[in-house]
């Protein structure tokens, strides 16, 4: 009789304790203590990611402005093919007024 008794009590005594072992693993300080170690374990590595994505960052902000400042030289461009447009007609007007009065400032030919 006593060996079912002792074994009873032997029972209780592992479920008492694998319970504050339970307790004692679930311990909120233990798990700020995990929370810690993931943290002081994964901090380097997120800190490093987070330069690489700052200086993607300032390079694609470079490539943004590049791409605006073409954008914007384009369309000036465009909108002065008037002015280009003015000025050609221009020269040639010129040109021709020029050949113009070349031809009669000309000396007459000389008769033989």
């Amino acid at each position: 009789m006593e060996e079912p008794e002792m074994q009873l009590k032997g029972k209780k005594v592992t479920d008492t304790f694998t319970e504050s072992i339970s307790v004692l693993a679930n311990e909120p300080s233990v798990a700020l203590y995990r929370l810690q170690e993931h943290v002081r374990r994964s901090l380097p590595e997120l800190a490093r990611h987070q330069a690489a994505m700052q200086c993607q960052e300032v390079q694609s902000q470079g490539a943004i402005y590049t791409a605006e400042y073409d954008r914007s030289a384009r369309k000036k461009l465009m909108d002065g093919s008037v002015y280009f447009r003015s000025v050609e007609g221009l020269l040639k007007q010129a040109i021709s007024i020029r050949d113009h009065m070349n031809a009669s400032d000309s000396p007459p030919p000389p008769i033989d």
